[in-house]
């Protein structure tokens, strides 16, 4: 996994991986918003992707000229709202056209709802899950928090596929081994606490080859997942004590309070991506630093060149 060693920032090393790989085809879906377009050009120039523009042309160019952001030279693909520009998203995905889908200034469960019904084409065998790559300033490491975004209280069959997702997106980003973490409250397996009894039963699954590429270990509570003091304090003995890659939150409420806590009074940058579809899905926001917003471009490279290789 990229290291991040003082004073390079923790996604620079992201982008460094791929300097040398060719940029991909993508969809930039609705991009009506001046820092909709203002992404994609930044990641064109940076040679990340090639982007094609899906939405109403001419609200695109007005757009443009409004915020003097150049996109001459770039293809637009007229669609005239929102659902239109999505399902023509979708469509050249699965006609293979583009590698990754970008989210413009559409609403994510506008995008999200041309990806999910199976007769799109994008799903795999697979349940579609979250993951942000936090780049934390008191981390020494980005750190992978799955699922905050898409799956609410995800069963234990689930979390398996949310935690493979996350780990075979370590592996694009070139952690070929990562520790997984499965949070909780408490250390101890419990009835009391359902989710300690699927941290223990997916732990179980890793050893019977159910979930592979990774180490697990949990539940943990967040601060001995972390922090190898409080992990020594506690007494835990663990690979992944203390030294975490992947936090694998046990619902949304837990994995979204997480994330935003960490991006707001960590002040910790946030990139993020759709995994367990055929093309990863990228999701910026308005809010996203222009860092952010690349590494979430960059992220989505290494898994589309990961895909090609899987592929041939």
């Amino acid at each position: 996994m990229i290291q991040s060693a003082s004073p390079k920032h923790a996604y620079d090393e992201l982008l460094d991986r791929c300097r040398s790989l060719d940029p991909v085809v993508t969809a930039v879906v609705f991009p009506c918003e001046a820092t909709a377009l203002e992404g994609a050009v930044e990641a064109a120039h940076a040679r990340l992707i090639k982007p094609i523009l899906i939405g109403p042309s001419a609200k695109i160019r007005r757009v443009a000229a409004e915020a003097g952001v150049d996109i001459a030279g770039f293809e637009i693909d007229d669609a005239p709202d929102p659902s239109a520009a999505a399902s023509k998203a979708v469509e050249a995905a699965r006609a293979g056209r583009v590698e990754v889908l970008m989210k413009g200034s559409l609403h994510t469960d506008e995008l999200m709802a041309a990806v999910v019904p199976s007769a799109a084409g994008l799903r795999t065998g697979r349940r579609i899950s979250h993951a942000f790559v936090l780049a934390l300033p008191i981390y020494r490491k980005p750190l992978i928090v799955t699922d905050a975004t898409v799956n609410i209280a995800p069963s234990l069959d689930e979390k398996r596929d949310i935690c493979q997702n996350a780990i075979d997106l370590a592996h694009a980003l070139g952690n070929p081994r990562p520790k997984v973490a499965i949070l909780s409250a408490v250390e101890e397996v419990t009835t009391r606490i359902p989710s300690t009894c699927d941290a223990a039963a997916l732990c179980k699954m890793a050893d019977r080859g159910q979930i592979t590429g990774a180490i697990l270990d949990g539940p943990l509570a967040l601060d001995n997942a972390i922090s190898p003091e409080a992990a020594k304090i506690k007494g835990i003995v663990s690979s992944v004590g203390g030294d975490a890659d992947i936090l694998l939150v046990p619902n949304i409420e837990a994995g979204n309070i997480l994330a935003k806590d960490l991006i707001f009074l960590s002040n910790a940058e946030a990139a993020g991506v759709v995994l367990g579809t055929k093309v990863p899905i990228v999701l910026t926001s308005r809010a996203d630093s222009v860092r952010a917003r690349m590494a979430s471009c960059a992220i989505a490279v290494l898994l589309a060149h990961a895909n090609r290789k899987q592929d041939n």
